[in-house]
């Protein structure tokens, strides 16, 4: 483990620390609350390091769940096109100035609860973006890397509006996160 660390500090790929995990107040029509996360540094360090730096930069502050399908999952984090102010026609395709990361696929399962980083046909290619699973999705398992789990506001999950606002398949605005913090 101590040389896993090393080698990601040594890559740049580390924010300040390794935190424990995100707390994320979610507003609008649909939720209202915070979700906290735990998050898997032990399973996905690299992507949990950009995770952390992105939120401790504020770069999530303000950015809506521009992917919410019903029975499957709530998408959020594009920093580049998916501001609550901006014209959300571009949401969901973009990321962060940061690199790509490789992929960190592991064994745990896509359960209810469970944070998932978002990624284009490449496997190396996530970046900012996550997702939050309303249910088990076993056929993601081994095919995205897995940054953590949903502890608290499960609730407030539930209650994020649906709908895609690239496809105009929203009724009104969709839900923001109005504020993500870093949590030791």
């Amino acid at each position: 483990m101590r040389k896993a660390l090393t080698s990601i500090l040594a890559l740049g790929l580390a924010g300040p620390a390794l935190a424990a995990g995100l707390e994320i107040d979610v507003a609008g029509e649909g939720a209202n609350g915070t979700i906290k996360i735990d998050l898997l540094e032990d399973v996905a360090p690299g992507h949990v390091a950009q995770i952390t730096a992105l939120a401790g930069e504020g770069q999530y502050n303000g950015v809506v769940f521009h992917r919410v399908i019903d029975g499957f999952m709530a998408q959020t984090g594009d920093v580049q096109f998916g501001r609550a102010d901006a014209d959300l026609r571009r949401a969901g395709t973009g990321g962060s100035d940061r690199p790509d990361l490789p992929q960190e696929f592991s064994d745990v399962r896509f359960e209810r609860g469970v944070v998932g980083m978002a990624r284009a046909q490449n496997p190396n290619s996530a970046n900012s973006q996550f997702f939050i699973m309303f249910q088990d999705g076993d056929f993601l398992n081994g095919q995205y890397t897995v940054v953590g789990r949903v502890t608290e506001g499960l609730d407030v999950l539930d209650a994020i509006k649906r709908g895609h606002p690239r496809s105009g398949a929203i009724d009104g605005a969709p839900d923001v996160m109005t504020a993500v913090r870093v949590t030791e």
